[in-house]
């Protein structure tokens, strides 16, 4: 399944980045199936810029790097594609594929209202100092949702710190 069917309304819709943990597809898949809805994986080019999109899920957009080369339509990314349907075809949860560009919290907000998505699951960024450099630039993907939009945001730890354990924003201790 793949492209804009817009008829899998009031599902549960999960954001979807390369390399990313697989537990937030699986979590979102896990409240899909108890909640029997289906299942929207969105994925964002937070690199290009939305010029339009059409009812068929094909999406026109630019880069905003001019050094980049200009695309016609973005694709859903084929190695993520596989993983997902690696992960969700062996529990046969109904879902589709958005291929979405701009800003992922902008971009995640107007897809959940054009499929009046329950919820909008995320994962928490990733560790390490280019996590913490992209989050300081461009702030939380979760927090702008959570202000910005009125479904409920379910965050996914994928990397969860043990009680007394330094957070990846925290300074090491001197």
């Amino acid at each position: 399944m793949s492209g804009s069917d817009h008829t899998q309304r009031g599902g549960v819709l999960v954001a979807v980045v390369p390399g990313q943990s697989v537990t937030v597809l699986e979590q979102a898949a896990k409240l899909a199936d108890d909640l029997d809805v289906p299942l929207v994986c969105a994925n964002v080019d937070p690199n290009r810029y939305l010029v339009s999109s059409y009812v068929d899920g094909t999406v026109v957009a630019l880069p905003y790097d001019p050094d980049l080369p200009e695309t016609e339509e973005e694709r859903f990314d084929p190695e993520l594609e596989e993983r997902v349907r690696s992960v969700l075809a062996p529990l046969g949860i109904p879902f589709t594929l958005e291929q979405l560009a701009g800003d992922p919290a902008w971009a995640l907000a107007r897809l959940a209202e054009e499929v009046d998505a329950r919820y909008i699951v995320v994962g928490t960024r990733e560790a390490g100092i280019r996590g913490s450099i992209r989050e300081f630039f461009n702030g939380s993907v979760a927090v702008h949702l959570a202000h910005r939009q009125h479904r409920p945001v379910i965050v996914v730890p994928i990397a969860p710190v043990e009680g007394s354990g330094r957070l990846p924003w925290e300074d090491p201790p001197v």
